[in-house]
Parts: structure tokens; C-alpha cells; sequence
């Protein structure tokens, strides 16, 4: 479920401190019901490609396609346009008690690089030609005292300049319809299999 950006900036995630220049493009509640202790579960489960965008949604795979194909023609994956070439990784940004936490792993099937692990909070980020990326999963409780827990997962974005807004403008629609909700299906589908007594 697609939610305000307020349930993201609300909260005292540290993301805000590291990356205030960033601007929050979505924030989606993820179909991960658990305990208090369960994000690394869910970190796991992205690192492992569950999160990637290579859903099991055959749309989705051709969405992905085509973008990787033109990212190619157009070079816009190239590494001299990436994480510490064309911009410096965020951990250059973190203060010493995040910067001697765990890093967090990173995803096998998408390019993401961890940035820092908490017990409530993952940051990945990204980049290319278009844009510097974010990821966040945040694991909040669904309601005070209910001791159930789920993850928020918020996209954080700063464009390559006018090309980038008009890129990131172009496939939004795409992201709305499309991606974003086949991959909720696919992490809700692959948290249900991985917990004991669900169906």
C-alpha cells in the first residue's frame, strides 16, 4: 500500500541526516508482518533478490529489460557514472556510530550497495547516469502497543540534473502501475513461504 511521504519523514530514521538533500519519491507498507526483531530477516530476503526488481511479474521483466537494453545503448550504466565516480558513496557521509555499525549486504540481482544496518533501519543506494538512488526499510510497529511489526520501505532520489527529473518524471507512471505493485506481490509472497505457520 502506497502511503504519505509523512509516514516516512515523521519518523527519526537517520537517513534524514545523512541524505537531507535527497527527495523522497515514494513510500510504500511492505506485507511483512512480524515481531520487533524481524528486519533482518527482511534484509536478507532483499539481499537475496526477493526486493529486486526482477519480479516473478513477466511485465515487470520486460520493463526491466528494455530499461537495462537502453542503459546500455545509451551508457548509462557504466561505472565511471556510478557509486564513487560520477558521485561518492553516502557512507562518506555517516557519523562515526553508523559508520562502525554493520554495513548491511548488499543485493545479488540488483545494483545496490548497503550503506548501514540498524535493528529498525536499512539504507541501499545506487547510481548512474540518470540518478543517485536511495532505499530505505524502516520496520515500524502497525499500531502502538500491538507488538506486530511491518516494513516501510521509502525511495529517495536525487536526479542528474534536467535529464534526471525528466527520466525520473518518464517512469513514474510505469513504476506506480507496474513494478511497485508486482514487487509488494513478490515480497509478501516470499515472507509468507519463509514464516513458520503462515500460509
Amino acid at each position: 500500500m502506497r502511503l504519505p511521504g509523512t509516514a516516512h519523514t515523521s519518523r527519526p530514521w537517520r537517513i534524514h541526516e545523512i541524505a537531507p538533500d535527497f527527495h523522497l519519491e515514494d513510500v510504500w507498507a511492505l506485507p511483512t508482518p512480524g515481531g520487533p526483531d524481524d528486519l533482518d530477516r527482511l534484509v536478507d530476503q532483499f539481499a537475496d533478490g526477493a526486493g529486486a526488481p526482477m519480479s516473478d511479474s513477466p511485465v515487470v521483466r520486460l520493463l526491466f529489460a528494455i530499461r537495462w537494453k537502453l542503459g546500455g545503448l545509451l551508457g548509462w550504466d557504466k561505472p565511471d557514472t556510478g557509486l564513487g565516480a560520477r558521485v561518492p558513496t553516502l557512507r562518506d557521509r555517516l557519523p562515526a556510530d553508523l559508520r562502525d555499525a554493520p554495513r548491511g549486504p548488499d543485493t545479488r540481482s540488483a545494483p545496490f550497495r548497503s550503506v548501514y544496518r540498524l535493528h529498525d533501519e536499512w539504507t541501499a543506494e545506487m547510481a548512474n547516469r540518470t540518478v543517485h538512488g536511495v532505499l530505505h526499510l524502516g520496520w515500524v510497529e502497525t499500531s502502538p502497543g500491538s507488538g506486530t511489526y511491518h516494513a516501510q520501505m521509502a525511495v529517495l532520489v536525487k536526479p542528474n540534473g534536467p535529464f534526471g527529473r525528466l527520466y525520473m518524471a518518464a517512469i513514474k507512471p510505469f513504476r506506480h502501475l507496474g513494478v511497485y505493485p508486482a514487487l509488494l506481490r513478490s515480497i509478501g509472497q516470499r515472507w509468507r513461504a519463509d514464516t513458520p505457520g503462515s500460509r
